[in-house]
């Protein structure tokens, strides 16, 4: 028997031994909860990559809070903890399956540039300035959508409001978390950043050094500004003194006299800010193996990139291959994908972004066909027409993919009902933009350093330049699976454009490959992006698989750390799985309402 019904038999043999420490939620107020990378329960499960916000999420799932209750309380804790990921001066995509309806919808959250923004935004007589000056200054900041995100789900299919919900991460902002490596070592990369903001280096350089690993790190100034949305609602970031303090800190960047950086100022304005609104939009589908796959259509690429892929690889079986051929058929469907995604993709408001034509099986097949299993393909490779299919053809002149920020966060929930949600949220590099609103206790996104600074190639058509009002283009991959109208499964990850490989990868691992959900997250990972060279994880660059793919003609280039993805997944039992990193930054928490028994 193969499928996902034989995989969730499987996993239900694996699931006791993998949960056998427990991972439920602590439920005294001062127990500390720990990092579990895998739990499976009953009442709902709660998947990210830090315990104290998990344990935020089941507290809210216990108390009879529904997922997208439990994904917002989720996602304001990742603002405390994991503040150079994610957090209110951000914004993210947010996808949630209501198990009534059998549905999936979709909200767009992710920053928009100002109205005065150009396709020269990034430019400088004619040439794009340096990433660093655009990353480090008023001039990446977007219109944060993480607030107005929380509004929109929680007004749609919320229970609890939104003052109730940030309660638990004030008190975790007030309180205090206790620093980690991870923690430490993000600070430390910024270090020089930091050191040039007064108000960044005052909350996250403590006494002017660096946190220590196991010391206690509070944030009083977000506590405040948690109990003041809670009180007024999401919409005082946009309309009132909020609004104008974060306006004055892009116009103003509250920069060190002394520091010798160049910063620039950004013309966001609070008419931007007053301005903004989500988007509810229909989701990305692809069948693959029998079920439906859901994903975030544009502004993000994630939906429409792992659906290609996915697309291309329906016609291979991939759980009958050598892991070399496997990982040849995975590298080169991300290749063909990412180089339809940087000529097709960007904000659909602006620009005209085939999305149907992109996810269509036959357009899939017209591209699957390059894939030679003797032969690795040539990067940068041309994008096909997916309007206008060539059979084992490209389409135009060839654009290398253009840089994106690596840092992200992502949570993934499901209730006792069946509902699920998963979430990517980001402030876009770790860190963002280092500028921490004065008084507010947290930092701005540099989001719109996704855009491309100029055009990827010259005569080549580029739909991610900047432009008034316009969404950059995002990889965020959040994703529900669907089999028989019923989720089954859902995950996401952090990491920039290795965002979709690792979706992409972790989706094969499992579903193909018969990896349990925590192995599959757990595998090494490789990134192709439609660049010279494949990414490899140091396991798979010490591995004699290596040397089959160079065989082929791949070439390779080591990265450290891939992503780090979170995920759900419904047992055929009628229990929740949760699965998390195990050892990527840290490893991940995995947590359930009930290990043990029905509630």
């Amino acid at each position: 028997m193969r499928g996902p019904a034989a995989r969730n038999l499987a996993l239900l043999a694996l699931a006791g031994a993998l949960v056998s420490t427990g991972a439920d939620a602590p439920s005294s107020k001062s127990a500390t909860p720990q990092k579990v990378p895998v739990a499976a329960g009953y009442g709902g499960a709660v998947a990210s990559v830090d315990a104290d916000a998990s344990a935020v999420g089941i507290a809210v799932l216990r108390n009879g809070g529904n997922a997208v209750d439990a994904a917002v309380a989720t996602a304001a804790a990742l603002g405390v903890t994991e503040p150079y990921s994610a957090g209110i001066g951000g914004g993210g995509y947010f996808v949630y399956y209501d198990a009534r309806s059998r549905r999936v919808s979709t909200i767009d959250g992710r920053e928009t540039a100002p109205a005065t923004a150009t396709a020269g935004l990034f430019q400088e007589n004619g040439k794009p300035i340096p990433f660093a000056e655009g990353q480090t200054s008023g001039r990446g900041v977007g219109v944060p959508g993480t607030p107005a995100t929380w509004h929109s789900a929680l007004e749609t299919w919320g229970t609890l409001p939104l003052g109730q919900l940030l309660k638990p991460a004030e008190r975790l902002a007030r309180r205090g978390f206790t620093v980690d490596s991870t923690f430490r070592a993000q600070t430390e990369l910024n270090e020089a950043r930091f050191r040039d903001f007064p108000d960044t280096r005052q909350l996250f350089l403590p006494g002017g050094a660096l946190p220590v690993v196991g010391s206690t790190f509070k944030n009083p100034d977000l506590a405040d500004t948690y109990a003041e949305l809670g009180r007024k609602g999401a919409g005082t970031l946009y309309r009132g003194r909020l609004a104008e303090d974060i306006v004055r800190a892009v116009r103003t960047p509250p920069v060190d006299p002394d520091a010798t950086r160049v910063v620039r100022s950004g013309d966001l304005t609070t008419g931007d800010l007053r301005a903004y609104a989500t988007k509810r939009q229909d989701p990305t589908r692809v069948g693959y193996r029998g079920l439906d796959v859901y994903s975030m259509a544009p502004s993000s690429s994630g939906g429409t990139t792992v659906g290609e892929a996915l697309n291309i690889l329906e016609r291979t079986d991939l759980g009958e291959l050598t892991e070399a051929q496997y990982l040849h058929r995975f590298i080169e469907a991300s290749r063909i994908s990412f180089a339809d995604r940087g000529r097709w993709v960007g904000d659909p408001a602006a620009e005209d972004v085939p999305t149907k034509e992109l996810l269509s099986q036959a357009y899939a097949d017209t591209r699957g066909c390059l894939i030679d299993p003797a032969k690795a393909l040539t990067s940068p490779l041309a994008p096909g027409d997916p309007r206008h299919p060539v059979a084992c053809g490209g389409s135009g002149q060839v654009a290398p993919t253009t840089y994106e920020g690596e840092n992200t966060t992502h949570l993934t929930v499901a209730d006792r009902w069946g509902n699920v949600v998963s979430y990517t949220l980001t402030i876009e590099s770790t860190g963002g933009s280092a500028i921490t609103v004065p008084g507010r206790g947290f930092l701005l996104n540099n989001e719109l350093t996704d855009f491309s600074f100029a055009p990827a190639a010259p005569g080549v058509p580029d739909p991610n330049l900047p432009g008034p009002g316009k969404r950059p283009r995002s990889s965020m991959s959040p994703t529900i699976v669907l089999e028989d109208g019923r989720a089954v499964l859902a995950l996401g990850s952090p990491g920039g454009a290795t965002i979709i490989t690792t979706v992409l990868q972790t989706l094969t691992g499992h579903l193909d490959r018969g990896l349990p959900l925590v192995e599959a997250i757990a595998a090494p990972r490789a990134s192709q992006r439609n660049q010279t060279t494949t990414e490899l994880e140091p396991e798979l660059w010490n591995s004699p698989v290596r040397a089959e793919l160079a065989a082929l003609g791949q070439g390779f280039r080591q990265n450290p750390e891939i992503g780090a993805a979170t995920g759900v997944q419904r047992l055929p039992d009628g229990r929740w799985l949760a699965a998390a990193e195990t050892s990527r930054r840290g490893g991940g928490s995995a947590m359930v309402v009930y290990s043990y028994g029905r509630p």
